[in-house]
């Protein structure tokens, strides 16, 4: 099989590719350069890369793109209660709303974890990565992943009960 071009990855990823660093930053601008540096990182390296692991590949590169603006910017990431109410939502119906306001209530949930516990589940639980894709990712064991991910869900089933008054 051959290789995609750049042009094909882009337009098949870049949603994908940019939902996850934005998920990560908490920042529309940030998110789109991190995502123009993931891809032109993947124009460097692309023949390198088997076509059959080329999203995971992805996910790793724009993981570690975000990692080095990290170490560079020597700050932590903000977490803006506010992040899901800035996103623009077409949409005004009911359900819409209702949909919006659950996830706001997960966003905050999950933005409340540890940010290692946050990578693990996101990349699993929202981007469907298996096990041993997102652990090569964030470069770490799998059992250590898992366990990660454990504790990152254990975590927000105890702010669940917290929040609907079980505890």
């Amino acid at each position: 099989m051959e290789p995609k071009s750049l042009d094909e990855l882009y337009q098949n990823y870049v949603r994908d590719i940019y939902t996850y660093l934005r998920s990560l930053c908490h920042d529309h601008h940030l998110a789109e350069d991190l995502t123009q540096e993931t891809f032109f990182r993947a124009y460097l390296y692309l023949e390198n890369c088997p076509e059959d692991k080329i999203r995971p590949w992805l996910f790793r590169v724009a993981y570690n793109a975000f990692v080095d603006y990290i170490r560079k910017a020597r700050r932590s990431i903000s977490k803006d209660a506010d992040y899901f109410n800035k996103l623009a939502h077409p949409e005004t119906t009911e359900g819409t709303l209702l949909r919006q306001e659950r996830l706001e209530e997960t966003a905050l949930s999950v933005d409340g974890l540890p940010e290692r516990q946050r990578h693990a589940l996101l990349l699993h639980d929202v981007y469907g990565m298996t096990y041993l894709e997102a652990a090569e990712i964030m470069e770490i064991g799998l059992s250590q992943y898992k366990m990660l991910v454990f504790r990152a869900r254990q975590s927000l089933r105890s702010d669940r009960r917290r929040r609907n008054g079980d505890e």
